[in-house]
């Protein structure tokens, strides 16, 4: 007994929340690392762009320090890491001219507070800082014997007020850590939020969506209407499999077809001859080329009669290129429940008995009301519909369990009993004598849950049927 997979999933992928707080950390962490990045660059760039920003050090008030005076050789030990480097911090000062009128004519003299020195370019530390010189860069002194007075030289300086590098990427840390904090605690409320907003989007415009699925639908059922093409050349496929002297029959259960070629849906104990090659485990395929009766507009002299008078191929739907797929409602052997939404189900259920009154007209047609007070079903023109059978008081036959493809024999649809809705007492002891094993051999057609059932299909609100039988969803024609 071969149940059915074809390996199809029609779920949906769902990201774990912690998989969304680590792209959002990634994301942040990019953030971060293009911001010290682009930083970086523009500090390289300002400094290498000559514009006249030179490192200065402004001698601090002693109470600043502690009570004690600033010198060279304390300012070369912060910002240069030597002492014996205050001969550079002289040498780039001597003689330039401070706000206050002084300036530093000797390496001992005493540094007052405000003036601002020059420092070498490698200084580093927190008390430098970076300032432009507007004016002279030279200062000219008398020699210190000559009695005259230094003339203060034509220099200005304009500071600037910098921030740290230090200082800066401690500020981005902390707003990046903040937004991944908030990202964090806010995911399942954001994440509910955006959800909601969906739903109502979906909402709102479901109702144009339902009209322009049902004129498709609409549009397939007319299109199956005036099809005789398709089911010709489904019926003639049949003749690959019919039974010979070195092989039994290979059941077809289902058929896809379309311009390109023929699609068979087998046992997976089955195979095909060539020129018909495997997709997976229970399907196979023809291609037009192949010629012979894939040829579109050729007679029906191919096809034999046996194949019309024992199979009965109906189209359940379309699939999601749009083509139609049969399904041989001769293997099904029983019952048929078709559950979910009840107007998609009635659908499903007037479909196939449209189907089956264009190939098989005056086939018997008896109708019976479910328990559940489901509305009246009118048969399609066609089939001819008897009054209620009045069938002998049997056992309802237990409940299946699964749908299953191999275990099903051929049976000839020699007459259809539709319920429309779940069968009650009643109607599941007419399904078992007329449709049950060593019943009447008709076929049941049920719009709801039917226990027994032998094939189950299920429907949704947006048109379609999933056929767990041959693991496919189809649009139900309307």
């Amino acid at each position: 007994m071969d149940t059915m997979s074809n390996g199809a999933d029609f779920g949906f992928e769902h990201r774990p929340a912690h998989a969304t707080a680590r792209v959002l950390l990634h994301a942040l962490g990019a953030l971060l690392a293009a911001c010290l990045v682009a930083l970086g660059a523009a500090t390289s760039a300002h400094a290498a762009s000559g514009d006249g920003l030179i490192k200065v050090f402004v001698v601090p008030e002693p109470t600043a320090t502690g009570g004690q005076p600033a010198t060279l050789q304390s300012i070369a030990a912060s910002t240069l890491g030597d002492p014996s480097r205050s001969v550079e911090v002289f040498d780039l000062n001597r003689g330039l001219a401070q706000k206050d009128g002084g300036a530093l004519n000797g390496p001992d003299d005493q540094l007052h507070p405000g003036w601002i020195l020059r420092l070498p370019q490698d200084a580093a530390g927190p008390e430098v800082q970076l300032a432009r010189d507007t004016g002279a860069q030279n200062a000219v002194s008398s020699p210190p014997d000559s009695g005259q007075r230094t003339s203060p030289p034509n220099t200005a300086w304009t500071t600037m007020f910098t921030i740290p590098l230090t200082a800066v990427v401690a500020v981005l840390a902390a707003i990046v850590l903040a937004l991944v904090t908030a990202g964090i605690v806010a995911r399942r409320r954001v994440r509910s939020a955006y959800a909601a907003s969906l739903r109502a989007v979906r909402k709102l415009g479901e109702p144009m969506r339902r009209k322009r699925r049902l004129t498709q639908r609409r549009a397939a059922g007319r299109r199956f209407a005036t099809d005789a093409e398709s089911v010709r050349r489904a019926y003639a496929t049949l003749d690959d499999f019919t039974p010979t002297r070195q092989q039994p029959e290979r059941p077809v259960h289902a058929l896809r077809v379309d311009d390109t070629g023929v699609t068979v849906w087998l046992t997976a104990s089955d195979a095909a001859d060539a020129p018909w090659t495997n997709i997976d485990s229970t399907r196979w395929r023809r291609p037009a080329a192949a010629g012979g009766w894939l040829t579109r507009g050729e007679t029906t002299g191919m096809t034999s009669q046996s194949s019309v008078s024992t199979a009965c191929l109906v189209r359940a739907g379309t699939d999601s290129d749009g083509e139609p797929v049969f399904v041989d409602l001769s293997w099904l052997d029983g019952v048929l429940s078709v559950s979910g939404d009840q107007a998609v189900a009635r659908d499903v259920v007037h479909n196939l008995l449209a189907e089956i009154a264009r190939t098989r007209p005056n086939t018997p047609v008896s109708v019976l009301r479910g328990a559940d007070g489901a509305p009246a079903f009118t048969v399609p023109t066609g089939l001819r519909e008897l009054p209620r059978v009045e069938a002998p008081a049997v056992s309802v036959p237990a409940t299946g369990h699964g749908t299953v493809r191999a275990g099903a024999s051929r049976r000839p649809v020699q007459g259809l009993v539709v319920v429309t809705g779940a069968p009650g007492e009643r109607e599941a002891a007419e399904l078992a004598a007329l449709c049950g094993p060593g019943g009447a051999g008709w076929t049941g057609l049920v719009c709801g849950e039917a226990s027994g059932a032998h094939w189950r299909w299920y429907t949704d609100a947006d048109g379609h049927v999933d056929i767990p039988v041959l693991d496919v969803q189809l649009t139900v024609p309307a």
